[in-house]
């Protein structure tokens, strides 16, 4: 599977983002670099703007770096233009899409079959929602696109998923309703079960659940769903 991991340049919490993206790529062991993780699994790597800090503080090379590169400091920026093998997109800060959209069609347009975001959460709101909204992209596209900080996981479907619950991210699991309503809603699985609900939204209903099982399962007929899994 050709996967595409996207460093944003929001706030990134180093060890616990390197850390999950070292067990999803198998490289458990602590003295194995994440750098050297993605290159082991050929995960190719955008650099949005200052996600190139994140790089460098990791010594992970980017395949591509996009942005206008104003909030990247003059050294790291320096650092890169150095090193050879990166493709450079210099963009107008004066745009109609974010840094991270013009990565995500990137991303696509080079064959991506997942793609992964860190850095795209932070004390920025409107960021955040419009992060959140670009996963709709993916979707789609039919390429799965989860959005991860040090205590979410977020994905949009359209179609239902299995979540295993020894590879769950966090303890809840929280399903927001994208659209006006997400039909034929099946819950199995988990703490609070569903059967056959319409979730809509301007409600709570889906919020804080948990699995209970082996494997817990989402499954709908119409309508799009946010799936955040949280640690506290």
């Amino acid at each position: 599977m050709k996967h595409f991991l996207i460093i944003s340049g929001g706030s990134i919490e180093d060890e616990a983002v390197t850390e999950y993206l070292r067990r999803e790529t198998g490289g458990r062991r602590e003295n194995v670099g994440i750098a050297d993780c993605l290159r082991a699994q050929g995960i190719k790597v955008i650099a949005a703007d200052s996600g190139l800090e994140f790089c460098s503080r990791n010594h992970i090379l980017p395949d591509i770096a996009a942005g206008d590169f104003d909030s990247v400091s003059g050294a790291v920026l320096s650092e890169f233009r150095e090193k050879e093998g990166i493709v450079w997109y210099r963009l107008n800060p004066e745009k109609d899409d974010t840094d991270t959209e013009f990565a995500i069609r990137k991303a696509l347009e080079a064959g991506a079959e997942r793609i992964t975001i860190v850095g795209g959460t932070g004390s920025r709101l409107d960021h955040v929602l419009g992060n959140i909204e670009l996963l709709g992209i993916g979707m789609e596209a039919g390429v799965p696109i989860e959005l991860v900080d040090a205590h979410n996981r977020i994905r949009m479907i359209k179609t239902g998923i299995t979540l295993e619950k020894e590879k769950q991210f966090g303890k809840y699991v929280s399903l927001l309703p994208y659209t006006d309503c997400v039909e034929h809603l099946f819950l199995t699985g988990f703490k609070y079960p569903l059967a056959d609900a319409c979730l809509r939204g301007f409600c709570s209903l889906g919020v804080s659940n948990e699995i209970v099982e082996s494997e817990a399962e989402i499954r709908f007929d119409g309508g799009i769903l946010l799936v955040i899994e949280s640690r506290d």
